[in-house]
């Protein structure tokens, strides 16, 4: 998601929406370049058989005064304007049996489509440049904020996703392997995308959705699955887990890159059949358009990406910085995908990719950059990188505590007990569900883990469906962790031992009741119930 369509706070919108309104000026509706080509000959007709190209991603970006550059910051204006040489896309030969347009994609910048190659194999081809107009109400897409918003996409790498996959196989992460292409100004190949893509840089990339795009580092898959349609079975039936420690895998890998922008639309999910009934679901991340964000070099951006504005627009640097803000997009499936982790298993994991990714990988990686790209950014990418592999270990940390702080804790639709021991110094959950034990040999164990008083100020369990029970027992007379419990669809029982200090209870049947503990209330907007499926 690139970063302008995502849902900014009220005090960013206004900011924004002041420092662009109060410039003069509508809309250029010439703002693009009409083609990537560059260098001579670039202004005549491509001749049919050619190969290659010299062409720049975005020269439109770095035309303009010292002082507009001040104002709103370089950002990676010269990458966009680098030549570099790209090869032709080809529809009939880019892969064995040839590509055939499929449906347009594309959120509220991206311009994207889908092509279908053989044995239902999908394909995801993606302009390296941005059309943001969509992410402004109507009213202001002829003023100048439309140019400011447009200006922001050079705060993106531009060919950053072509050296993850170096990085992913090392570390151990399932990982897509984009290339780059130009689509000719003439291609009609495309349907109703070619007008959209012609002369364009684009990534071209297979995509996991057929069985017949395994790739070795995914043997054994068995399916492959949307974030949503994923979450829908794994908060069915407690037989559907995310492979936690996988997950961990890939997002400390995330930080390491710098990639802020991993909400769950920026997942694909495989899927491994089990004994027992059993089902594991991988992640696989996907869209790279965000890796080595540079963003806080302008007066405005600067401003715009404060902790108490946007922290999500994290700029890539030496030092990881704010980490709660380069993980905050994420928050929803990193709340979901990392609830039984502990905070040792985030330290052994960071050691583990720390020595997976020596300073040769990295290099190695960094070189995948067109040469005139590496030029300007590959050292100091390369430094920045080996610096941060060095702090992963601390960054791990405080992306564990931005989690532990107030973690949310879902049930199932099936029928659970939540068994909750809460002491002074620590809150202990088990969950157990008797739906698991009828295929798992009288196992009834779905979650264990212990939330300690220095790292959680507050805890949330939410039972979501079936007939569940929640016994809490509170030991000694000391202040507990405050608990939220929210009962689910189904009737739901409360059982308590001890004080019920520091206890809230919330379920929409007011069914949930013990006889020291206070009536059940309506759950409020701003502790709203566990949402399944997306961030809404």
């Amino acid at each position: 998601m690139p970063f302008f369509s995502l849902r900014l706070s009220p005090a960013a919108a206004c900011l924004l929406a002041l420092l662009g309104l109060g410039a003069a000026g509508c809309a250029r509706r010439d703002y693009f370049q009409p083609d990537a080509r560059v260098g001579v000959g670039s202004t005549a007709p491509l001749p049919p058989g050619a190969d290659s190209v010299q062409a720049a991603a975005g020269r439109h970006y770095s035309r303009h005064w010292p002082t507009y550059y001040w104002f709103w910051g370089r950002h990676y204006r010269d990458v966009w304007a680098a030549p570099v040489t790209a090869p032709v896309l080809r529809l009939a030969t880019a892969v064995p049996g040839g590509l055939h347009p499929s449906k347009m994609g594309g959120g509220y910048q991206s311009i994207s489509m889908t092509l279908e190659g053989p044995q239902k194999r999908e394909f995801a081809l993606r302009a390296l440049d941005k059309e943001p107009s969509k992410t402004l109400p109507k009213v202001l897409r002829n003023t100048f904020l439309l140019n400011a918003v447009r200006d922001a996409t050079s705060a993106a790498l531009p060919y950053g996703a072509l050296t993850v996959p170096p990085l992913a196989a090392a570390a151990g992460v399932p990982h897509a392997r984009p290339r780059l292409v130009y689509v000719r100004p003439d291609e009609t190949g495309l349907g109703e995308g070619s007008e959209r893509f012609r002369g364009k840089l684009a990534l071209l990339e297979e995509k996991y959705d057929a069985l017949a795009s395994r790739t070795p580092d995914l043997a054994g898959a068995t399916d492959f699955l949307g974030g949503e349609s994923m979450l829908k079975k794994v908060y069915e039936h407690p037989l559907h887990t995310i492979d936690q420690p996988a997950f961990l895998r890939a997002r400390l890998l995330d930080l390491l890159i710098g990639d802020w922008d991993r909400h769950e639309g920026q997942w694909e999910w495989a899927e491994y059949r089990m004994r027992g009934g059993r089902v594991r679901y991988l992640a696989i991340p996907k869209d790279r358009d965000q890796v080595y964000f540079r963003f806080d070099d302008g007066l405005v951006p600067w401003l715009a990406s404060r902790r108490f504005i946007a922290p999500q627009f994290h700029t890539f640097k030496a030092s990881y910085g704010y980490v709660p803000g380069l993980v905050k997009q994420s928050r929803f499936i990193d709340e979901r995908g990392l609830s039984a982790l502990t905070r040792a298993d985030f330290r052994r994991m960071a050691a583990d990719l720390q020595r997976r990714l020596p300073d040769t990988l990295i290099q190695r990686a960094l070189h995948r950059l067109p040469p005139a790209v590496y030029a300007l950014e590959g050292p100091r990418l390369t430094s920045y990188l080996q610096t941060r592999r060095n702090a992963l270990p601390a960054a791990a940390d405080d992306f564990y505590l931005t989690l532990a702080h107030a973690p949310t804790l879902g049930g199932t639709a099936q029928a659970e007990r939540f068994v909750v021991k809460r002491y002074p110094d620590s809150t202990t959950v088990r969950v157990f569900s008797a739906a698991l034990a009828r295929h798992s040999a009288g196992d009834s164990l779905r979650f264990q883990r212990t939330y300690f008083a220095s790292e959680t100020h507050e805890l949330s369990l939410d039972a979501l469906g079936g007939d569940d029970v929640f016994e809490i027992f509170t030991v000694g007379t000391a202040r507990p962790m405050p608990l939220r419990l929210y009962g689910g669809a189904g009737h739901d029982r409360l059982q308590l031992s001890g004080s019920a200090r520091r206890l809230r209870l919330y379920d929409e049947a007011s069914d949930m009741t013990a006889a020291n503990a206070r009536r059940p209330s309506l759950p409020r907007k701003s502790y709203r119930a566990y949402e399944r499926l997306n961030d809404d």
